[in-house]
């Protein structure tokens, strides 16, 4: 069912390798021409551009852009008591990993009387999508919201499109699960709008027919489609972003100690969530390539979303890596920078210390992608397409800014006056050494 790539007896570096290996075709670049008009139209006409784009690409107009305090309230004492539980489990796992991330001021005396101060301070309001198509996505609102209340930012919203299904009071709203996501951590700003649009709106901000205004953000976080990802790339400048995020990726690293049904599992389920999603084993043992490829084959056909599943497994971004030892796999996996990587092999813990590009690492039997997706503590916002050998995941740092502050008194700027007045010599911009000079020897200038 898997393609075969066969690297074996190959000496390929990093370049040859990210060229060799499979991927799927995301062309952020060719949304950018749809998206466009999108984002003008909202910029333009705001609400009501909203209002229209939600029947044209969700099939309903909303009741009201901003959800009421009351609905979010329904939504949480609607929701199922085992989907709330384990929510709970999840944004308690999140806040324990995340509460570690939150950075201290430091403080540097790089001379007597002259220091350097680098303050941490958060984003003053975010927009945080949570994407709504082909399946629900309340562990999102989770990874999403966890970081930035860590981080204290002061403003938040969550924006997420309304679903054609819902009925009753909640008709024209987004999913009831996502609402019961929001009001469990206590979100009270949350956004009927989904797509571009939303990043569009967030970017420019609204005021909705009711009356409610959605102030401008200044970053928008969360995964969603290639429009999403379009229209964080035209409007990046006006809003920080967090990543442009692609279709989801599995890489699994194993040997011959690994169980063909367990890597298998793994695959299929990253496959559950597009045609487009990358499923790639990497390994060293051709018997156990053709284990999984037959298990892999039985899953797919056997498993709810099967049609989606076999198109991923299918598709040119999904392979089975055959290299000659574990040493040439983690040169394969290192090139591939996946978004989610699991090493099943022996001393498991041993080679995912030599990992040096991946959103995220899973090691072990026990320790699946699905596992990291929900509960295990950790962020399930990773870098896609490659992108992890030079970014990170969602994480409290993503929302803060740091600030060096820079205090001299006037020995420490007499010191070091003279090292400032030959830099700024050497790249002809006398005016800057003036600067120093005017306070340190105040008659030279005159």
């Amino acid at each position: 069912m898997l393609a075969t790539i066969d690297l074996r007896s190959a000496t390929l570096g990093p370049r040859r390798l990210r060229e060799v290996m499979p991927r799927a075709e995301y062309d952020v670049e060719a949304a950018l021409e749809t998206v466009r008009p999108i984002c003008d139209d909202v910029r333009d006409r705001g609400a009501e551009a909203l209002y229209d784009l939600a029947e044209r690409f969700d099939g309903v107009r909303p009741t009201h852009l901003r959800v009421p305090a009351e609905i979010l309230a329904l939504a949480l004492e609607r929701l199922d008591p085992d989907v709330r539980a384990a929510l709970e489990v999840s944004i308690e796992r999140a806040r324990r990993v995340h509460a570690d991330q939150v950075r201290t001021d430091t403080t540097t005396e790089v001379a007597p009387g002259g220091t350097v101060t680098e303050r941490w301070v958060p984003v003053d309001r975010v927009g945080l999508y949570v994407p709504g198509g082909r399946a629900v996505y309340p562990s999102s609102v989770v990874m999403n919201v966890v970081p930035a209340q860590i981080a204290e930012v002061g403003s938040l919203a969550v924006a997420s499109p309304p679903q054609r299904d819902n009925v009753g009071e909640l008709a024209g709203y987004p999913h009831p699960t996502i609402l019961a996501a929001c009001a469990l951590l206590g979100v009270e700003e949350v956004w009927t709008m989904g797509g571009a649009q939303a990043v569009a709106a967030f970017a420019h901000g609204v005021v909705g027919t009711d009356g409610a205004t959605c102030e401008p953000v200044s970053l928008v976080t969360g995964p969603g489609n290639i429009y999403v990802a379009a229209a964080k790339r035209l409007l990046k400048g006006l809003i920080g972003i967090d990543s442009e995020a692609g279709p989801t990726e599995i890489a699994v690293l194993a040997d011959a100690s690994a169980d063909p049904e367990l890597v298998a599992a793994d695959l299929v389920s990253q496959a559950e969530h597009d045609p487009l999603a990358a499923s790639v084993l990497v390994t060293d043992d051709p018997a156990l390539a053709e284990a999984v490829d037959a298990a892999v084959a039985r899953r797919a056909a056997a498993t709810k979303h099967s049609e989606r599943v076999s198109t991923a497994l299918t598709g040119r971004q999904s392979a089975v890596v055959l290299v000659d030892d574990l040493d040439a796999g983690l040169d394969v996996v290192n090139a591939y920078g996946a978004e989610h990587l699991e090493i099943l092999t022996e001393d498991a813990p041993a080679v995912a210390a030599r990992v040096r590009n991946a959103g995220a690492v899973f090691v072990g039997p026990y320790s699946p992608v699905s596992l990291g997706d929900y509960a295990a503590g950790s962020n399930h916002v990773l870098p896609t397409g490659g992108c992890a050998c030079h970014s990170s995941g969602l994480s409290v740092q993503s929302f803060l800014r740091g600030i060096h502050v820079v205090t001299y008194d006037e020995a420490a700027l007499t010191e070091v006056g003279p090292a400032v007045v030959t830099l700024a010599q050497a790249e002809d911009l006398p005016a800057h050494g003036e600067a120093v000079t005017a306070r340190t020897d105040p008659g030279s200038g005159r």
